[in-house]
């Protein structure tokens, strides 16, 4: 019989680990993906989404059209029955099925990280999502509306300032291009102006880039007009805004949390051995003791063979080349190739700073400016498994016309709670 692998999620892990099975032994395995969408999302470009740059439907890439060989189950997987080799999961009926599998491979990814302050699950957004990006956008667009016709000047101050927290990749461009998104909005308001803030703990932005590309960023981000708190965090959040560890109390309606993500929390409901939340494998991502199940991407503890005793970090580099070497050897354990052990490169990093500007490091060559612009946006476009032409166009038209600046309400406040693994998580009213 036609052995049958099951693949949990669909994101940079579990969408290149099904990749390279069904392009490469699609006629000698029966690939299933088990994932709430039909879609991948390719999550570098929620930024743009919640900015009104990209349509939320060009970052997702259908599942149908770009793995037509493999078989899509939609639902939530709950549990993995490791004697009997199944997979139980929730389908959008509510109703609980399972499949059987000769191989298994995990890649459910990550939600975001919700630290122990007062009130930041109760009135943050994170942006991990499209749902997220959707409701930031229309959150956005309410806040400036609001504030043009605000009673006082104290509510029109707190409706136009902005906080993120976490100053990493989707911190630093959400500050960035939501900067310049205020600024379009605001054309229509000439004596409104907005406020954004960005907070990091640390001393620096970007603290996985080199100093070059961290000054860039700083750089590019003051000449905006953005406010950068550096050593500094979030001390309590309530719905009138935010205090901060130096002690001042910034008055705000919007704060978006981007401190970092976590396993998603549905790996400890498996039974397999973790490390800090995440299953924990060999070089060849096979889960110790258990030879027929392989985890890859943010739920996986990989040991990096460049930093021998840590594992790889979460980031979506390493999520997209381990879904790779994943798939790659689950087919070799069938006996159809030679198995590899996971051995990351870095290709650089890339931070798309809105309008023409960009930081980034191809090759370990530091750039930033315009170059960094093309470099980046050219990146995405070859990284992406598809819709490439609609987000070029998107771009293009964004870089030519006035943006459309409306709010759809296609998302409620309730529907993106900050523990995005924790639907049900209750939340007060919204702002």
């Amino acid at each position: 019989m036609t052995p049958r692998v099951v693949i949990i999620g669909a994101g940079f892990a579990g969408y290149n680990a099904a990749r390279v099975l069904t392009r490469k032994h699609g006629r000698q395995v029966d690939v299933t993906i088990v994932n709430p969408t039909d879609f991948m999302l390719y999550q570098p470009l929620l930024p743009d989404v919640a900015a009104g740059i990209v349509d939320p439907r060009h970052a997702a890439v259908s599942l149908a059209a770009t793995l037509p060989r493999a078989r899509l189950l939609p639902g939530v997987a709950t549990a993995v029955e490791i004697d009997r080799r199944a997979v139980h999961y929730t389908d959008p009926d509510g109703r609980a099925r399972q499949v059987s599998y000769d191989r298994l491979v995990i890649g459910v990814g990550a939600v975001n990280k919700v630290l122990p302050i007062e009130g930041s699950a109760d009135y943050s957004h994170g942006l991990k999502g499209i749902p997220e990006a959707l409701y930031l956008r229309d959150h956005i667009i309410r806040q400036v509306e609001l504030a043009a016709v605000a009673e006082t000047e104290e509510e029109r101050r707190a409706r136009l300032t902005f906080v993120v927290v976490g100053a990493g990749y989707t911190g630093t461009e959400t500050a960035a291009v939501g900067q310049l998104f205020t600024r379009s909005i605001t054309r229509r308001h000439p004596h409104l102006k907005a406020r954004w803030i960005l907070v990091q703990y640390a001393g620096h932005l970007l603290p996985e880039l080199g100093p070059y590309l961290q000054r860039a960023a700083e750089r590019t981000l003051r000449e905006r007009g953005v406010e950068l708190r550096l050593n500094t965090s979030v001390a309590k959040e309530e719905a009138e805004g935010v205090l901060l560890t130096d002690g001042e109390f910034v008055a705000a309606r919007t704060v978006v949390w981007t401190t970092g993500v976590r396993p998603d929390p549905v790996v400890e409901s498996f039974g397999l051995p973790t490390t800090h939340g995440r299953i924990r494998t060999d070089e060849y991502l096979a889960v110790d003791g258990h030879p027929e199940i392989y985890a890859a991407g943010d739920v996986a503890a990989v040991p990096d063979l460049l930093n021998p005793g840590e594992p790889t970090p979460m980031t979506g580099q390493h999520a997209e080349r381990q879904g790779a070497v994943a798939g790659r050897n689950v087919a070799a354990s069938l006996g159809l190739r030679t198995a590899k052990p996971y051995k990351h490169h870095p290709l650089g990093f890339l931070v798309d700073l809105g309008g023409a500007k960009a930081t980034a490091d191809p090759l370990g060559i530091p750039m930033s400016g315009v170059l960094a612009k093309v470099v980046t946006r050219a990146y995405h476009l070859y990284a992406m498994p598809g819709n490439r032409v609609r987000v070029a166009v998107d771009w293009a038209l964004d870089a030519l016309l006035p943006r459309q600046v409306v709010r759809l309400g296609l998302v409620s406040e309730d529907a993106v709670p900050l523990d995005s693994a924790d639907p049900e998580l209750p939340r007060r009213a919204g702002r």
